[in-house]
């Protein structure tokens, strides 16, 4: 609900503060995580030691290493929608422009805040992870909401910007540099989770045969229950994103007008399957 554009209820000539608004308050959020990995990383050296810390500092290192790559990706998109802004308005005023352009301004403010609110869950993950009250996967799945965040917010730039703009070049190796950073994150918690579990690993030597067998068979039903945990979370998660791309596609097929647009006629013969070349 908080990442809806708020457009549709106030005023158009509001929408240009809006942006400014959002993108600031973005900044804002990743100079909070910034500060906020940085106190963890202060707190995992006073409080671990041996992998655990070794762990800690390597995620949290590719955490903030992120975090640095993102806050250049907002700069250089801000950069680019004013340029973006002073070469389309002509002599109307930039309220006038972001009005005119509402449903463009709608994908900015959007773009902005699903960054923003990716990082802001990707530190509080990581605190998690930290302070083994978390799950891994948590960072894992934040990283690549970040990637998707930001392809978002590059793609509603990219819409108005001139092909041959410098900031658009910029924003575009700052996107890979996000991307790169975020692989790094994923890559650095699955070695740490290895790590970890590695370390943990369970000593068997001392059971007796009966407990060995009694542990056998516990594990056996909870690898069950596992499976058809993971099944019926696979069919939730298809649900989910046939709704998310249902709504989606409602929103980018309802004109200005509001009337819905006809979906286009599927053309004839394009999921034909190619014919087999003979062999000569």
């Amino acid at each position: 609900q908080e990442l809806r554009p708020k457009s549709l209820d106030i005023k158009q000539e509001e929408l240009g503060d809006m942006v400014e608004k959002e993108m600031a308050s973005t900044s804002a959020a990743i100079e909070d995580a910034v500060r906020r990995i940085e106190e963890m990383m202060s707190q995992a050296r006073n409080e671990s030691s041996g992998v655990k810390l070794e762990v800690n500092e390597r995620i949290l290192n590719s955490c903030t290493d992120l975090m640095k790559a993102i806050r250049l990706l907002v700069t250089t998109s801000t950069n680019l929608q004013k340029e973006i802004v002073e070469s389309g308005r002509g002599a109307a005023t930039t309220q006038e422009f972001y009005a005119k352009n509402s449903r463009w301004t709608e994908g900015l403010i959007s773009a902005s805040k699903a960054v923003g609110w990716g990082a802001t869950q990707l530190v509080e993950s990581a605190d998690r992870v930290v302070l083994h009250t978390g799950k891994y996967e948590e960072l894992i799945v934040c990283s690549h909401e970040i990637a998707a965040s930001t392809a978002q917010l590059v793609a509603a730039s990219k819409v108005k910007a001139e092909k041959s703009s410098r900031n658009l070049a910029r924003l575009q190796e700052c996107s890979r540099n996000v991307n790169e950073m975020a692989a790094n994150v994923v890559a650095s918690t699955k070695s740490g989770q290895e790590q970890i579990e590695e370390k943990d690993t369970m000593d068997f030597s001392g059971m007796s045969l009966i407990k060995l067998k009694k542990e056998e068979m516990e594990t056996q039903v909870k690898v069950l229950e596992l499976e058809k945990r993971l099944e019926a979370e696979r069919v939730r998660l298809g649900e989910l994103r046939k709704q998310h791309y249902g709504l989606a596609g409602g929103c980018e097929d309802t004109p200005e007008d509001g009337e819905p647009r006809p979906a286009p006629a599927p053309r004839r013969g394009i999921l034909k399957k190619p014919p087999i070349a003979q062999k000569p």
